[in-house]
């Protein structure tokens, strides 16, 4: 039976169009004694105007995930929804333009690059896009100085620090406004307080009410920065979690914090939940 990607029940209806709609994602890698099962039927649901973080340890398939939800890799089987459009059909160049318009992408390890300033690098999305130079850079110039970098502009990134590189990833990320940010361990480089200071940025800049962010992290110290949290393990989705609170201050996060939040294990959660207000 194929998977399902929406219900007809009347909360479904009602609600906002999610972000970002997984069933049943299987990605499987190799063949015969190299086969390699990375993911093992994905269930997943991702809202407009919050942030949801993947966690698990190394290998669980978080990254593999974000990649087939951005469109960079294939999903063996599966059902796949991101704004509205079927990924799993779109091929070619119709996906390297939806890609284009509507995702972005912040990485670990910054990819700028070293001969263009911080205010060219960020405007390079804009640039491939066909947007006029003098456009683009000014719409960068903005999108830097949202982020604290109106000073940087026109440095080099061997002229800046590795939280200052990671916000102009940020600002490259978000200068043609996609619906969907796609972030893999953005904080992973970063020394903890610069790691808080990225993600308070995700969180004022680039939240927005028809913008879902998507954050891998295994870093618990930035765990109360999500709306949800989905644990994932061995290639399935194991546990969503809701923090009772939305962090907007650095908040290292111990046994005694999560102590406090409400758990919710996969199997209890329905496969479509209603979106709260």
């Amino acid at each position: 039976m194929p998977a399902v990607l929406t219900s007809t029940s009347p909360a479904a209806v009602a609600a906002p169009p999610l972000a970002v709609v997984c069933r049943q994602i299987v990605k499987v890698f190799g063949e015969g004694d190299t086969k390699t099962v990375a993911l093992n039927g994905v269930d997943l649901d991702v809202y407009p105007g919050q942030m949801t973080l993947l966690v698990g340890q190394s290998g669980c398939g978080k990254t593999t995930l974000i990649s087939i939800i951005a469109g960079l890799l294939n999903a063996t089987s599966g059902a796949l929804s991101v704004l509205g459009q079927d990924l799993i059909r779109m091929k070619g160049t119709p996906l390297v333009k939806f890609r284009q318009k509507n995702i972005g992408f912040v990485f670990q390890q910054y990819n700028l690059l070293p001969t263009l300033t911080a205010v060219e690098n960020a405007a390079i999305p804009l640039i491939i896009a066909g947007v006029p130079r003098r456009k683009a850079l000014a719409t960068s110039q903005e999108i830097l100085a949202s982020v604290g970098l109106e000073n940087r502009l026109h440095l080099l990134p061997s002229q800046l620090s590795g939280g200052q590189q990671q916000r102009v990833a940020i600002a490259r990320a978000l200068v043609h406004e996609p619906n969907l940010l796609v972030c893999d361990e953005p904080t992973a480089a970063l020394d903890a307080q610069s790691g808080q200071t990225v993600m308070q940025l995700l969180r004022r800049v680039a939240l927005q009410p028809q913008r879902a962010v998507i954050v891998v992290t295994h870093d618990n110290r930035v765990f109360g920065y999500g709306d949800r949290i989905i644990h994932m393990d061995d290639g399935i989705v194991t546990q969503v979690e809701t923090p009772d609170h939305t962090a907007t201050a650095p908040q290292p996060l111990g046994h005694e914090t999560l102590q406090h939040r409400g758990h919710e294990t996969l199997e209890q959660s329905s496969i479509v939940p209603e979106r709260t207000p």
